[in-house]
């Protein structure tokens, strides 16, 4: 249909997007980050500071769908994970490292695999191949997508004008600024997600010493 065209020209370029599409722009977010996302949200934090959209709004878009995108990929993991690295078996080797990790940190590994570049899906078929319970993985996983979105779209907000002294295209953001972006906010989650099990652990130990 021609009249798809251009959205589908300018499906990663939120400048137009918010410009063209008004209280659409939401659900496009919505179904964007369901996938990935990162310096899309990055970039319509910067149009939220300069008016265009609202940021809360923005964020909760952005929330959603993260947190929506990646229970879907768990269930898909947990039904049909063995077929679909049957189909795929490139993904086999990335799979098995992270149920390595998720045997020894599964809350640390669901609360910070999203900000590291390019395992997002093969991660969350890991935790859907793992034994961990789905409402406990959808407990974390609604935490993580919380502190992803407000990462993204709070940092898009706040230093939206350095952004936009780089460029406007997502495109460019890309590169060295990205994976900067990404190491600092992954930093940021991991020391969050240890903090996160200090306390549950100090919490499991009170408890033992309590009843003993």
């Amino acid at each position: 249909m021609p009249e798809l065209q251009p959205f589908l020209d300018h499906i990663g370029d939120p400048d137009y997007l918010a410009h063209h599409y008004g209280a659409l722009f939401y659900l496009i977010t919505f179904c964007w980050t369901a996938i990935e996302g990162e310096t899309f949200v990055i970039i319509a934090g910067l149009f939220a500071q300069k008016g265009y959209l609202n940021i809360f709004l923005l964020f909760l878009a952005a929330w959603l769908g993260s947190f929506t995108g990646d229970q879907v990929v768990f269930f898909l993991g947990r039904r049909y994970g063995a077929r679909i690295l049957h189909h795929f078996p490139r993904l086999e080797p990335g799979v098995n490292r992270a149920i390595g990790w998720l045997e020894n940190y599964a809350v640390i590994f669901i609360l910070s695999y999203r900000f590291v570049y390019g395992l997002r899906n093969v991660s969350g078929i890991a935790v859907g191949l793992s034994h961990i319970p789905w409402k406990k993985f959808a407990l974390w996983n609604c935490i993580a997508a919380f502190i992803w979105a407000l990462a993204f779209a709070g940092f898009g907000f706040l230093y939206g004008d350095v952004i936009g002294h780089i460029h406007h295209k997502e495109e460019v953001v890309s590169g060295g600024v990205r994976q900067l972006t990404l190491s600092m906010l992954g930093l940021f989650a991991f020391i969050i997600a240890i903090r996160l099990a200090v306390i549950r652990w100090q919490h499991y130990r009170s408890n033992k010493i309590g009843k003993s």
